[in-house]
């Protein structure tokens, strides 16, 4: 086979020229990214909670999202196993209302200040019981002193009578008496930092329940994931429900029972940590469900146009939430209405009649959507959480009107309303909470076509300069070649196989639109230089 080798026909091109390449495509529009949610309505709030959330938004300059959440998740912790609800007529399950809450939000969001503030009435709850703890142990050290003193003198009497050789009956009633008193326990409403070990033993002492508040949720959930906490899921998951028991049995601590396992959960976390733990999960990491059980999951949008507000809090607001707040923690379940039937039983109310049939009406269309597996199965394995959701927040509702000088006794028709109202906004929420594992190419393209909007990037560029800035969602060389291919048919990028002049095959992204992802006057190349097969 002999080769042939002849002069290159036609003009020669200059070192300075452009490849020449077939015209662009008609350009589409640009996928959009993660899915809109619903804007926050105070209306979804008692009364008494909605003026103190709104002023303290305005005050902040932060999304309601955050505040409502923080609020009703710390008013979910201190009614705890007070009263429970039973949603349907006549059956016997039981819902107690413990809810779960996170705050997704890019730094800078301002959800830290956002959540300190809605539990600042829970500060104060902690102070007072700070305060009561501190007298009964001041008090106790007294006793004891007291009781040293008396039992030296009965052990110096008892010598004297074994001595004497007289009766010793008359001292051992004083003896019985001076026996040692056991210590005060401090009502705890919070913790932060603690072992699954010593937080049974805190649940013990605090049967309510308690709330675990993390400012960074992100520390916590991989917390998890440490050699030797393998089963702290597990419990995690089962104080998420707050009606069973818990045993632990350790061959260093021995056998702890945990009579009621009762925690609400709050926190915070960034886009991008989130986003990798979900891939994480349900890429077959674990997919216990513990992430669902976020029920008050919010991501909310910025809060719009800043402004400078510099005033006063409203006082009367914050002073009506505290002293609702202290009422929750002294709820009397017979003067509410509530039953209890047995002693082991938590106290239970059930909806109003309107209430009975709105929460039918709604539970029936929520089944029917699981049962249809029309949306993506990790969107519905959180919704599916709803079940007990909407009771929970029926009932919390209708005890902070209660306290607040409300109707009393079966769940009212409005708190029903409201909860109903709460459910349909968190779907929303939950559609964007899960858009990274539900439209991972549709997310990261977006992102991607931001980053060039606010020219980011050098012009050309290939790929790697994309995933090495190491951007939100961005960081995997998989993921940017998927938001490539997302772009290519938007025109937001165009891709030309092949382009004369250049010494090895090339493919080529561009802007090239006016209207289209850029700037008409701007063109932007991407350069992704495939694998040479052969010698150039």
């Amino acid at each position: 086979m002999s080769l042939v080798v002849g002069r290159r026909k036609g003009r020669r091109r200059s070192g300075t020229e452009p490849p020449r390449c077939a015209p662009w495509s008609e350009p589409q529009p640009v996928p959009q990214g993660r899915p809109p949610v619903p804007a926050f309505s105070l209306a979804v709030l008692p009364a008494s909670l909605a003026p103190w959330v709104a002023d303290i938004a305005d005050r902040v300059q932060c999304p309601p999202d955050f505040v409502a959440v923080g609020v009703m998740v710390a008013a979910a912790a201190v009614i705890g196993r007070q009263i429970a609800i039973r949603p349907k007529r006549q059956d016997d399950w039981a819902v107690v209302p413990n809810l779960w809450g996170l705050a997704v939000g890019p730094p800078g969001s301002l959800k830290s200040p956002a959540l300190a503030e809605a539990l600042r009435p829970l500060r104060r709850l902690i102070t007072d019981a700070q305060a009561r703890y501190e007298e009964h142990r001041l008090a106790q050290h007294i006793r004891v002193a007291e009781q040293k003193a008396r039992r030296h003198d009965l052990a110096r009497r008892w010598r004297e009578a074994v001595a004497e050789q007289t009766p010793t009956e008359a001292l051992r009633e004083p003896m019985e008496a001076a026996r040692r008193d056991s210590p005060p326990v401090e009502q705890r409403y919070l913790v932060n930092d603690t072992t699954v070990e010593k937080l049974g033993e805190l649940l013990n002492q605090n049967p309510n329940g308690l709330l675990l508040f993390r400012d960074e949720l992100s520390g916590f959930l991989h917390t998890m994931e440490r050699p030797g906490h393998e089963n702290d899921r597990a419990f995690y998951c089962e104080a998420w429900n707050g009606t069973g028991a818990y045993t632990y049995d350790r061959i260093g601590r021995g056998t702890l029972h945990i009579r009621a396992a009762c925690l609400s959960v709050l926190g915070g976390i960034q886009p991008g940590p989130l986003e990798r733990y979900l891939r994480e999960v349900f890429a077959g990491r674990g997919n216990d469900g513990l992430l669902q059980r976020f029920q008050l999951a919010v991501w909310p949008d910025g809060g719009g146009p800043w402004r400078n507000v510099d005033r006063w809090p409203n006082a009367d607001a914050q002073a009506r939430v505290t002293e609702v707040f202290q009422r929750l923690t002294r709820l009397a379940p017979a003067v509410l209405g509530a039953a209890e039937l047995t002693p082991d039983e938590v106290p239970f109310l059930r909806f109003a009649a309107a209430a009975q049939e709105r929460f039918d009406a709604w539970r029936g269309d929520l089944e029917q959507t699981l049962r249809a597996e029309a949306d993506h199965p990790v969107w519905l394995s959180h919704v599916a959480k709803y079940r007990s959701l909407m009771p929970s927040l029926a009932l919390i509702g209708h005890l902070i009107d209660g306290v607040a000088g409300g109707p009393t006794g079966p769940v009212s028709g409005g708190a029903a309303a409201r909860a109903v109202a709460w459910c349909e906004y968190l779907q929303g929420h939950a559609r964007r909470l899960y858009a990274s594992v539900t439209d991972r190419a549709q997310v990261a393209a977006a992102l991607l076509a931001a980053q060039l909007t606010h020219g980011r990037l050098p012009s050309p560029f290939t790929a790697r300069d994309v995933y090495r800035n190491e951007w939100t969602g961005l960081t995997e060389p998989r993921v940017v070649q998927g938001a490539l291919a997302c772009l290519e048919p938007s025109g937001g990028t165009g891709r030309e196989r092949s382009c004369r002049g250049t010494r090895r095959p090339l493919a080529l992204f561009g802007e090239h639109r006016a209207g289209s992802l850029f700037n008409a006057a701007r063109r932007i190349w991407i350069l992704s230089r495939p694998r040479s097969t052969g010698r150039r």
